[in-house]
């Protein structure tokens, strides 16, 4: 069986390993311990302290087991050896939505660390399908739930 290869950055695994960490050593405890104060309230059938932190923990082992995968298939974006000229995973893209010309700033990151509150998009993304491979000053149509827009790329920059 092939396993996913995850793309991200170096700060990104980091992250990831930092976020791992924390759950294994701090959240784990702290659930540990709800679970032991709810089960001292007694009958455990009718205790919703007991069950919220159950439904918390499995959440949160679940999120291990997820972050461990990710690491271990971690494929690290080496930004030495990019295009400079050229839209890829790891870089910085500059647009502007024609006709109007309002401005949009995205960083292409894998979906590891796509966080698009921070501008970070996932490579799997409309908009960052539509734009990898793509040059400085290429127009691009890129095909959204709320309909086709055409943008002209006009920075790349690596990070």
């Amino acid at each position: 069986m092939v396993e996913k290869v995850y793309p991200m950055t170096l700060e990104g695994k980091e992250k990831l390993e930092q976020e791992l960490e924390e759950l294994k050593t701090v959240k784990r405890g702290e659930i540990i311990e709800r679970i032991k104060i709810a089960r001292s309230f007694g009958d455990l059938s009718e205790n919703s302290e007991y069950e919220s932190a159950k439904d918390e923990q499995a959440f949160m082992e679940g999120r291990i087991t997820t972050l461990e995968t990710m690491i271990r298939f971690a494929e690290i974006i080496d930004k030495e050896n990019l295009d400079n000229d050229e839209v890829s995973i790891g870089k910085t893209v500059t647009f502007i939505e024609l006709p109007d010309g309002e401005e949009e700033v995205y960083t292409i990151v894998g979906s590891a660390e796509a966080d698009p509150f921070s501008g970070k998009i996932s490579n799997d993304s409309p908009i960052a399908q539509a734009l990898i491979g793509k040059k400085l000053n290429d127009q691009v149509t890129i095909s959204t739930p709320g309909g086709d827009m055409l943008v002209k790329i006009t920075a790349i920059d690596v990070n």
